[in-house]
């Protein structure tokens, strides 16, 4: 849990460190952090073999295009509920919202989350849950989908860099527990940022 927490901390603040507007800056520093992070074996979730050949993580070229405004919709009304996860693990979680947006000339809709036990702590209180799958899953990006680490807005507004997607960690190790996206957070479009599919 302690090591869970670590890797969170750091991809949150390169989630949230920055303001309303696209910053190459801001995702290639999200990269850094996340190839540092898979380099040191205290945080690591990369199998010790593999480890000791990593060379980086895969990315799709960064790209403006996904960083997309969404409406925000709060839901307050919403029960919580187990999230099926890749083991028997089903943490708790509510739906806080939806965000609306277009990509591709296309309406896209994503519920997003919010866990109850990380919510109780100050440092996560404000933090918000993002799986979705998208039409490059299974082929280009890991076929069991993404994550974007996530914060409540002030207003009726929510910008979603996509370029800082991640894969769940039972991607490189199968000895983590990984929410799986529900079917309502498919995406009818290619989100080509973030990301890809991990290959030893």
């Amino acid at each position: 849990m302690k090591k869970y927490i670590v890797i969170l901390i750091g991809l949150l603040s390169m989630q949230l460190g920055f303001g309303q507007e696209f910053s190459k800056e801001s995702v290639i520093a999200f990269q850094d952090n996340m190839n540092t992070n898979f380099r040191n074996p205290e945080t690591s979730p990369l199998k010790e073999e593999d480890l000791e050949t990593f060379d980086g993580l895969d990315f799709y070229e960064i790209s403006e295009k996904y960083f997309v405004r969404a409406k925000f919709i709060r839901t307050p009304d919403e029960k919580s509920f187990e999230m099926p996860t890749t083991t028997d693990r089903k943490p708790m979680y509510v739906k806080y919202g939806e965000l609306h947006f277009e990509l591709d000339g296309k309406n896209c809709r994503l519920d997003v989350f919010q866990n109850i036990e990380l919510s109780k702590k100050p440092l996560y209180k404000n933090s918000l849950f993002l799986p979705f799958t998208d039409l490059t899953s299974g082929e280009e990006s890991y076929g069991g989908g993404r994550y974007i680490e996530l914060e409540i807005p002030q207003g009726d507004v929510m910008y979603i860099d996509f370029n800082k997607a991640y894969n769940p960690y039972c991607v490189y190790n199968y000895k983590y527990s990984c929410p799986i996206p529900p079917e309502q957070n498919d995406l009818p479009v290619e989100i080509k940022a973030g990301v890809k599919n991990y290959k030893k």
